[in-house]
């Protein structure tokens, strides 16, 4: 008997500024994120991608993705997208943004990757104020 249907594995997830297509297809992303370091809280990060790839699955599925605050519970934002493998060996590359994203606070907020409702990775996204001094301060702007 043949699988008609195998739940993917997620080779990949990054958090990162911009994904972007050479003319050759092949993608290529800029500014991958560790941690936002922000001047001011609350802030609006104006996009946001999400890179994913996706392999060993065989069958259509749908991946979502969550930002949930620090409290671990309250969704931020989300988004979900269909995809499909029809073979194995063959590997999805899905790419997710979020636009005018609102971080009230500082702290860890986490990136949750699920495919068909199955949780398949979260991952910590740091989110650290750090004020800017204030003109004529040592090192800060000058006036």
């Amino acid at each position: 008997m043949q699988a008609t249907r195998i739940l993917p594995d997620l080779q990949c997830s990054l958090l990162c500024e911009e994904v972007r297509q050479e003319a050759n297809g092949n993608l290529f992303l800029i500014g991958v994120v560790n941690l936002l370091r922000v001047p001011q809280i609350p802030i609006v990060a104006g996009r946001i991608c999400v890179f994913n790839r996706w392999t060993a699955g065989l069958g259509q599925f749908t991946e979502s993705i969550r930002l949930i605050g620090p409290d671990q519970t309250t969704v931020i934002s989300k988004g979900e997208m269909k995809f499909e493998l029809r073979d194995p060996v063959l590997s999805a590359t899905n790419v997710l943004f979020f636009a005018n994203v609102k971080f009230e606070t500082a702290g860890t907020y986490y990136i949750e990757v699920l495919v068909d409702d199955v949780m398949k990775l979260r991952y910590p996204l740091p989110v650290i104020h750090t004020p800017q001094p204030a003109p004529g301060a040592p090192n800060g702007p000058k006036a």
